[in-house]
């Protein structure tokens, strides 16, 4: 759930702390005729891209999930940290793990299982407009919050309003910023006009939270404390101890039961989270039964230390599962804002300093490849020279642009023969050199009688052994790297004020790229507390770029577009590429049973609330008892 060691996997909203609404695969355009013309307003239960569903409107239930699953027991997850607010979608503050997803509804839900798929929730039927200047949802007449009160067009206009507010997390106000107005028809219609045609503005709407219009009417939305809100999701807050555990319970009258998006989903009678403040001891207490399931981000310890009996016994069970989900971007980015990094020389040589092929090989048990671009692991990653089409958008840039952006996409700094590490360094020595720095008497690289030194900010120290030997050949050139790990709320708040020098990020992409990228690396969210733009990028050609995604009128245009805006990226050396993997490492008791069909496009946690527990009589009974390897 949080990042660790050298797998980070850094949900794109985790600012928002248990936000699970956001599992970014925009689409757009629901059930029309064709995408190139003639586009036609029909009332539609889902919406998809290419206008085909996989699932009919008659549909039972999603095929990653099972009517084998049976309701009952409880599920004991963790989490690392803290909570103090129980508001998720405002800035200031850690709200629990889960809460969002579980206690808040959205209009639409995403098919895990189709790439660009979204089927109604909240809304009973999506109408896109024929100019694709609006969407009007249909709500279900029976939705209710947990409260019993009925959730009405009103109670989603008040989201919109709020969400796009400055009481709100600054995300939403660049997500939302071309949907224009939400207009309230009746009780269960609302309308979104849009500002300019985008074809994934119809599916981003259907991603909004609702929330409870009486209830903010009562709790200012922005007080940030522990009251518990009331939702319309299929959970409610049962009880919790500040900072150390929730327990979440199942609404037994939550209003969307029956639905088939809901089927063989959120099986489970309560839903506990403890709070761990050290993954090491998490993994302890994992194995000895202190909570059921585990997502695993660091190779040593899935390598060594998901062993002993129990696993030889088949009480806990190992398991690597595979998805089709882009990688992104991991790397160690630079803080842009720091007057330090703006000379690109410099960061290519830092760049230059991480012996990847030996990490993987001696920390990593070569679990990894090694990420290449800003949609690794996709489509829509840039390969080789431009292609035309890609050419007819960074033409018009090219006195923007670095000239490296029209030569072949090269790969990331490899120690691998013919190179080698003292190559790398010997080249990084020279970019240092051009940049102005001279080796002082102490071996430090100085420059207008300043040291070279850099902080790496970590947020746990199961990442402290793969800076060890990049700090190591940094030393090498006279640079000066100092890792230090903070508290992880201490390391949240330095995130959303800019406030280090280098961190670990993940850039997560979706199968479609689109509106969020304005919060990833647009100039206007740079100097926005809590964005994205970590990087403090403020390029032009780059906001020209992502505005070509943002309003690309077919998939091809769209790729073609990413593949640009990758290569500008790329030839920036924003950050020191690293490593990806192409599937999940969970553990999980015996107790647990999960679908036989897995998704193709998920999280691991997210697709969790379709298994179930199978027999609670064989839950285990928590000891912090040491297991033995």
């Amino acid at each position: 759930m949080v990042s660790r060691e050298d797998g980070v996997k850094k949900r794109w909203q985790k600012g928002l702390r248990g936000g699970g609404w956001l599992h970014k695969t925009l689409l757009v355009l629901g059930f029309v005729s064709t995408l190139a013309g003639g586009r036609v307003a029909l009332a539609a239960h889902g919406i998809s891209l290419d206008g085909q569903l996989k699932y009919p409107a008659d549909f039972q239930r999603f095929a990653y999930t099972s009517d084998k699953a049976v309701v009952g027991g409880t599920l004991t997850l963790h989490a690392l940290g803290t909570f103090d607010k129980m508001n998720p979608y405002t800035l200031k503050g850690t709200a629990p793990e889960l809460l969002a997803g579980l206690l808040f509804e959205t209009l639409t839900v995403q098919s895990m299982d189709e790439p660009f798929a979204q089927y109604g929730l909240l809304a009973k039927d999506i109408q896109v407009a024929d100019d694709g200047m609006s969407v009007t949802y249909q709500l279900h007449a029976e939705a209710r919050f947990a409260d019993g009160t009925a959730l009405t067009a009103e109670d989603v206009a008040f989201s919109f309003h709020t969400l796009k507010s400055d009481k709100a997390h600054p995300l939403y106000q660049s997500y939302w910023q071309d949907v224009k107005a939400a207009v309230v028809l009746d009780a269960q219609r609302i309308r979104f006009d849009f500002s300019h045609k985008n074809r994934e503005l119809p599916m981003i709407t259907g991603e909004m939270p609702v929330l409870n219009r009486a209830f903010y009417g009562k709790h200012p939305f922005d007080k940030g404390d522990l009251t518990v809100p009331v939702g319309s999701g299929p959970y409610v807050v049962e009880s919790f101890d500040p900072g150390k555990i929730i327990t979440y319970r199942r609404n037994a009258d939550y209003w969307g039961k029956a639905l088939p998006v809901r089927r063989g989903q959120h099986n489970y009678e309560r839903i506990v989270v403890k709070y761990f403040k050290d993954p090491v001891v998490a993994l302890e207490g994992f194995k000895a039964g202190e909570f059921d399931f585990i997502f695993e981000n660091n190779s040593k310890q899935w390598a060594r230390d998901y062993v002993g009996e129990k696993f030889e016994q088949g009480r806990i069970r190992k398991e690597r599962l595979p998805h089709q989900q882009g990688a992104g971007m991991q790397g160690w980015l630079f803080n842009l804002r720091r007057p330090l990094f703006q000379d690109k020389r410099l960061r290519q040589a830092l760049t230059l300093a991480l012996d990847f092929e030996w990490s993987n090989e001696n920390l990593f048990h070569n679990q990894y490849r090694r990420s290449d671009s800003y949609f690794s692991n996709s489509e829509l990653a840039a390969r080789g020279a431009p292609s035309a089409a890609e050419l007819a958008l960074l033409e018009p840039l090219r006195d923007k642009l670095d000239p490296a952006v029209f030569a072949e996409v090269q790969p990331p700094p490899s120690t691998a023969a013919p190179g080698s590490l003292r190559a790398n360094l010997r080249r990084a020595a020279e970019l240092l050199k051009e940049a102005g720095w001279q080796l002082g008497s102490d071996g430090l690289l100085l420059k207008n009688g300043q040291p070279l030194k850099v902080e790496m900010l970590l947020s746990s120290p199961a990442f402290e052994r793969v800076m060890a030997p990049y700090a190591a050949n940094l030393k090498k050139l006279g640079v000066e790297l100092n890792y230090r790990t903070v508290d992880l709320s201490l390391y949240q708040r330095r995130l959303e004020s800019f406030d280090f020098d280098m961190v670990v990020h993940t850039y997560a992409q979706s199968q479609s790229p689109g509106n969020e990228q304005r919060d990833m690396c647009f100039s206007a969210s740079a100097d926005i507390q809590g964005s994205r733009n970590l990087i403090g990028l403020k390029d032009a050609a780059v906001d020209a770029l992502v505005e070509k995604i943002i309003y690309a009128d077919n998939r091809q245009s769209l790729i073609t577009a990413c593949r640009a805006l990758d290569r500008v990226l790329l030839a920036g050396h924003y950050l020191v590429p690293n490593w990806y993997l192409d599937y999940y490492r969970v553990a999980y008791w015996h107790h647990l049973q999960r679908p036989e069909q897995l998704p193709l496009y998920y999280s691991a946690e997210g697709w969790l609330m379709s298994w179930w527990i199978r027999d609670p009589a064989l839950a285990p009974q928590p000891s912090l008892k040491k297991e033995k390897p």
